[in-house]
Protein backbone atom coordinates (compact mmCIF):
# COMPACT_ATOMS: atom_id res chain seq x y z
CA UNK A 1 0.00 0.00 0.00
CA UNK A 2 3.25 2.30 0.91
CA UNK A 3 4.31 1.67 -2.65
CA UNK A 4 0.76 2.71 -4.40
CA UNK A 5 0.39 5.73 -2.31
CA UNK A 6 4.44 6.94 -3.16
CA UNK A 7 3.58 6.55 -6.46
CA UNK A 8 0.42 8.64 -6.29
CA UNK A 9 2.15 11.31 -4.27
CA UNK A 10 5.12 11.20 -6.69
CA UNK A 11 3.14 11.81 -9.90
CA UNK A 12 0.64 14.44 -7.64
CA UNK A 13 2.73 16.60 -5.90
CA UNK A 14 6.02 14.75 -4.54
CA UNK A 15 7.78 15.62 -7.45
CA UNK A 16 7.13 19.55 -7.28
CA UNK A 17 7.88 19.95 -3.54
CA UNK A 18 11.51 17.86 -4.49
CA UNK A 19 12.27 20.36 -6.94
CA UNK A 20 11.40 23.31 -4.27
CA UNK A 21 13.34 21.61 -1.59
CA UNK A 22 16.36 20.98 -4.30
CA UNK A 23 16.27 24.51 -5.56
CA UNK A 24 16.28 25.75 -1.67
CA UNK A 25 19.42 23.50 -1.08
CA UNK A 26 21.63 24.68 -4.01
CA UNK A 27 20.52 28.22 -3.31
CA UNK A 28 21.67 27.74 0.35
CA UNK A 29 24.79 26.26 -0.03
CA UNK A 30 25.65 28.63 -2.39
CA UNK A 31 25.61 31.44 0.18
CA UNK A 32 28.48 29.31 1.83
CA UNK A 33 27.47 29.97 5.93
CA UNK A 34 24.12 28.33 4.68
CA UNK A 35 25.23 24.92 4.10
CA UNK A 36 24.20 23.52 6.52
CA UNK A 37 20.38 24.06 5.85
CA UNK A 38 21.24 23.29 2.71
CA UNK A 39 21.85 20.09 3.52
CA UNK A 40 18.84 19.17 5.63
CA UNK A 41 17.23 21.19 2.46
CA UNK A 42 18.14 17.64 0.53
CA UNK A 43 17.42 15.20 3.21
CA UNK A 44 13.73 16.83 3.15
CA UNK A 45 13.55 16.42 -0.47
CA UNK A 46 14.36 12.72 -0.04
CA UNK A 47 11.29 12.80 2.25
CA UNK A 48 8.93 15.05 0.49
CA UNK A 49 9.73 13.04 -2.99
CA UNK A 50 8.71 9.02 -1.32
CA UNK A 51 7.28 10.39 2.06
CA UNK A 52 5.07 7.08 3.30
CA UNK A 53 6.91 4.24 4.97
CA UNK A 54 9.05 7.16 6.84
CA UNK A 55 8.37 9.48 9.65
CA UNK A 56 9.76 12.04 11.78
CA UNK A 57 11.33 11.95 15.22
CA UNK A 58 12.90 14.43 17.38
CA UNK A 59 16.78 14.06 17.63
CA UNK A 60 17.84 13.58 21.80
CA UNK A 61 20.64 15.98 21.03
CA UNK A 62 18.82 19.00 19.17
CA UNK A 63 18.66 21.39 21.99
CA UNK A 64 19.19 25.63 21.75
CA UNK A 65 21.14 25.10 18.69
CA UNK A 66 18.92 23.70 16.61
CA UNK A 67 16.68 26.51 17.49
CA UNK A 68 18.33 28.98 16.40
CA UNK A 69 19.09 27.37 13.62
CA UNK A 70 15.54 26.74 12.51
CA UNK A 71 14.70 30.58 13.17
CA UNK A 72 16.97 31.11 10.43
CA UNK A 73 15.79 28.36 8.28
CA UNK A 74 12.18 29.86 8.76
CA UNK A 75 13.36 33.54 7.54
CA UNK A 76 15.76 31.87 4.19
CA UNK A 77 13.71 28.88 2.93
CA UNK A 78 10.66 27.40 5.44
CA UNK A 79 8.11 30.00 4.80
CA UNK A 80 7.94 29.72 1.12
CA UNK A 81 8.30 25.79 1.54
CA UNK A 82 5.65 25.57 4.15
CA UNK A 83 3.68 27.45 1.59
CA UNK A 84 4.00 25.03 -0.70
CA UNK A 85 2.95 22.24 1.29
CA UNK A 86 -0.35 23.86 2.32
CA UNK A 87 -1.11 25.28 -1.59
CA UNK A 88 -0.45 21.81 -2.73
CA UNK A 89 -2.34 19.85 0.52
CA UNK A 90 -5.60 21.92 0.01
CA UNK A 91 -5.44 21.08 -4.12
CA UNK A 92 -4.91 17.10 -3.16
CA UNK A 93 -7.78 17.14 -0.74
CA UNK A 94 -10.24 18.17 -3.56
CA UNK A 95 -10.22 15.11 -4.53
CA UNK A 96 -11.53 11.90 -2.36
CA UNK A 97 -8.29 9.65 -3.89
CA UNK A 98 -5.99 13.13 -3.38
CA UNK A 99 -7.31 13.05 0.55
CA UNK A 100 -4.83 10.74 1.99
CA UNK A 101 -1.87 12.68 0.03
CA UNK A 102 -3.60 16.18 1.35
CA UNK A 103 -3.11 15.25 5.23
CA UNK A 104 0.35 13.52 4.69
CA UNK A 105 1.20 16.81 2.96
CA UNK A 106 -0.06 19.14 5.92
CA UNK A 107 2.02 16.35 8.01
CA UNK A 108 5.03 17.78 6.56
CA UNK A 109 4.62 21.52 7.08
CA UNK A 110 6.27 21.59 10.56
CA UNK A 111 9.47 20.04 9.28
CA UNK A 112 9.58 22.37 6.39
CA UNK A 113 9.24 25.02 9.04
CA UNK A 114 11.31 23.14 11.68
CA UNK A 115 14.14 20.90 10.14
CA UNK A 116 17.03 21.36 12.48
CA UNK A 117 16.77 18.51 15.44
CA UNK A 118 14.81 16.14 13.44
CA UNK A 119 15.45 13.05 12.06
CA UNK A 120 13.79 10.65 9.39
CA UNK A 121 13.45 6.98 9.92
CA UNK A 122 12.17 4.11 8.27
CA UNK A 123 8.99 3.04 10.03
CA UNK A 124 9.63 -0.61 8.65
CA UNK A 125 10.45 -3.28 11.03
CA UNK A 126 13.52 -5.30 10.84
CA UNK A 127 13.86 -8.60 11.46
CA UNK A 128 16.48 -6.84 14.35
CA UNK A 129 14.07 -4.15 15.71
CA UNK A 130 13.31 -4.08 19.43
CA UNK A 131 9.30 -4.33 20.04
CA UNK A 132 8.01 -0.69 20.59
Amino acid sequence: MRTILNVIWLVLSGFWLFLGYMLAGIILCVLIVTIPWGIASFRIAGYALWPFGRQIIDKPRGGVGAFLGNVVWVVLAGWWLAIGHIVSGIALCITIIGIPMGIADFKMVPISLMPLGKDIVSTRRGPFDSKR
